[in-house]
């Protein structure tokens, strides 16, 4: 009998250990240049998630590339499934993408999320769609309706954009990628490689630069863009901000404004994938400069202002995730120019898909992986 006591002591003993251990792996501290912090693992088992929304309850939804949305309880770590997702073309690059909560939430329980729209004749383009967000009976999306969609669609599985940004005035942006045919994104009547600019309802705001629709789509706000897949709205000054990929080098940090050309692909800061060049180089009459280049390339994906209060060393400072790279880029922001970058976290936790500064004060990570996790970040 006092073996058996003794036998199940020691399983006991195993188990708290390996619940230890456990826990110790879930957190982990690290030593940056203004601040050590602690990196908690919340939930994990996400296939290939790439993009987060916070409710004002505090759970999170997540979407995952293949179709799949979730519901996340960062209290408990549990993980549910939301039905009511529309079909999208999963290929490639293509899937289900952004996810944005409306800012009258608690009023409208409404969602917008874009994904890759499935064309009847074979085939995708990027597009936006709001839906209403019901927790009874069951988790799901009601009322899903198309704002926009992309008129010229194709089978090349590459560069969707995809982020969703609510602007000052409650009107929506949208990044779009270039389809991989780089001169779509100077074509005015192609919604290719271009910032979007709709009302909530999929309506033309009066403002937008080419509302009338003569010179170019109404929807488009900016132009010249290659695969934007990070943007935020910089709170202090209402500007949009968006990270998009380069080639072999030039990923660029943009603050697109109304009616003006970024450039891609007659000018950029990177080369074709075969070394060659880009081009007219790296300027052009009437085309804007970047903000910020990376040369080589990061891959970068995920932007966010840091606006919480548990790391108070980072409060304002840029932060944007790197895919290649596997890093979280921390920019120093002063008179609109980056000033200072410091890199961190590369190598430990895989490709950053995405970068959010929510309103718990924490700043919250995505990693794109079979296995991707939901990662909270904090002062230690």
């Amino acid at each position: 009998m006092r073996k058996f006591s003794c036998f199940i002591t020691f399983i006991m003993l195993m188990k708290y250990m390996s619940s230890a251990s456990l826990a110790e792996t879930r957190i982990q501290n690290f030593k940056t240049e203004k601040t050590t912090i602690k990196v908690e693992s919340i939930a994990s088992g996400l296939v290939h998630p790439w993009g987060m929304t916070m409710l004002p309850s505090g759970n999170i939804l997540v979407t995952e590339r293949g179709g799949t949305l979730k519901l996340v309880n960062p209290k408990t770590s549990e993980i549910k499934k939301v039905d009511g997702v529309p079909k999208v073309w999963a290929n490639g690059q293509g899937g289900l993408l952004d996810i944005a909560a409306s800012p009258d939430f608690d009023a409208d329980n409404t969602i917008f999320f874009t994904f890759s729209d499935p064309a009847f004749l074979g085939g995708a383009g990027t597009a936006i769609a709001s839906a209403t967000f019901e927790e009874n009976p069951r988790l799901h999306l009601s009322k899903v309706k198309t704002l926009f969609s992309m008129d010229k669609t194709t089978s090349n599985t590459r560069h969707f954009g995809s982020r969703i940004v609510f602007g000052p005035s409650g009107n929506i942006f949208i990044t779009t990628g270039d389809r991989g045919g780089r001169p779509r994104a100077q074509d005015p009547f192609d919604s290719a490689g271009k910032v979007l600019r709709i009302g909530k309802d999929g309506s033309i705001p009066t403002d937008n630069p080419f509302a009338d629709g003569k010179s170019a789509l109404p929807q488009i706000w900016s132009l010249g863009h290659r695969n934007p897949q990070g943007a935020t709205l910089n709170k202090e000054t209402g500007e949009l901000w968006t990270l998009s990929h380069g080639a072999r080098g030039g990923d660029e940090i943009n603050i697109p404004q109304a009616g003006k050309n970024y450039g891609w692909p007659i000018i950029s800061y990177g080369r074709h994938y075969s070394g060659g060049k880009i081009g007219k180089g790296t300027s052009a009459p009437g085309l804007e400069q970047p903000v910020y280049y990376w040369d080589p390339s990061i891959a970068p994906s995920g932007l966010d202002f840091y606006s919480g209060d548990l790391i108070p060393e980072w409060k304002g400072n840029l932060f944007a995730g790197a895919l290649k790279d596997q890093l979280l880029s921390r920019l120093e922001i002063r008179d609109g120019k980056v000033i200072h970058e410091e890199q961190i976290l590369e190598g430990e936790y895989g490709r950053i898909r995405d970068v959010r500064s929510f309103p718990d004060g924490a700043l919250w990570l995505l990693t794109d992986d079979s296995e991707g996790k939901l990662l909270r970040v904090t002062s230690e």
